[in-house]
C-alpha cells in the first residue's frame, strides 16, 4: 500500500519539499553524503534541497528518485507525497 500524506495548511512549497526530503532521508537511515552518492549529486546539493534553498529541478528529481518519492502539487496548492517503496 502506498502511503499518501496531504498538507492541510498552506506553506511555502520549497519549505514543504525540503521537509519531505529530509524526513524521507532520515526514515531511510541515510546521511546526506549517502543520499548524495545514491542520487549522483554532491552533499551540498542535498543540503540545499533540505534547507529549501534554490535548487534545480534536475537535482530535486535525482534526490527524490533515490528516496523513492514522488511529489505532486494538488489542485488546492497542497503537496501530496508518495513513497513508491512502500506497498
Amino acid at each position: 500500500m502506498r502511503e499518501l500524506t496531504m498538507m492541510t495548511k498552506r506553506t511555502d512549497p520549497m519549505t514543504e519539499i525540503a521537509k519531505r526530503v529530509r524526513e524521507a532521508r532520515l526514515a531511510a537511515g541515510l546521511s546526506q553524503q549517502e543520499l548524495a552518492d545514491q542520487a549522483g549529486v554532491s552533499r551540498p546539493s542535498v543540503a540545499r534541497v533540505e534547507s529549501g534553498e534554490d535548487m534545480s529541478t534536475a537535482t530535486l528529481a535525482k534526490i527524490t528518485g533515490a528516496l523513492g518519492l514522488v511529489l505532486q502539487l494538488a489542485e488546492d496548492g497542497s503537496f501530496i507525497s508518495t513513497d513508491e517503496r512502500k506497498e
